[in-house]
């Protein structure tokens, strides 16, 4: 199943931007689906991540203005970003499980 995420771009201080990823065909149950972000010189990081049934994951600084969800009818999973600060700036990836990634969508903020 390939990933494909779209909705990356540049949004300043404070603004939002809405993050899409769609899977090819049915998203495994067995792993959550995630959103991962990375900067250069850095190791990707775990930014949110929705299991199955709906339960939901967090890194603790993007808690309270992001927001990830799913349609399992589409097999698409959003990430809606909020109050956007520079350090949010990089290249964010779906996931779903140790082996499956997107190409990755760029997210720039700036002040």
């Amino acid at each position: 199943v390939q990933l494909v995420e779209s909705g990356g771009g540049l949004a300043q201080v404070g603004g939002s931007l809405s993050l899409s990823c769609a899977a090819s065909g049915p998203i495994t149950e067995m792993f959550a689906m995630g959103w991962y972000r990375q900067v250069p010189g850095k190791q990707r990081e775990l930014v949110a991540a929705i299991t199955s049934s709906g339960f939901t994951q967090y890194l603790d600084s993007v808690k309270d203005r992001f927001t990830i969800s799913r349609d399992n009818a589409k097999n698409t999973i959003y990430l809606q970003m909020n109050s956007l600060k520079t350090e949010d700036t990089a290249i964010y990836f779906c996931n779903n499980g140790p082996n499956n990634w997107g190409q990755g969508t760029q997210v720039t903020v700036s002040s």
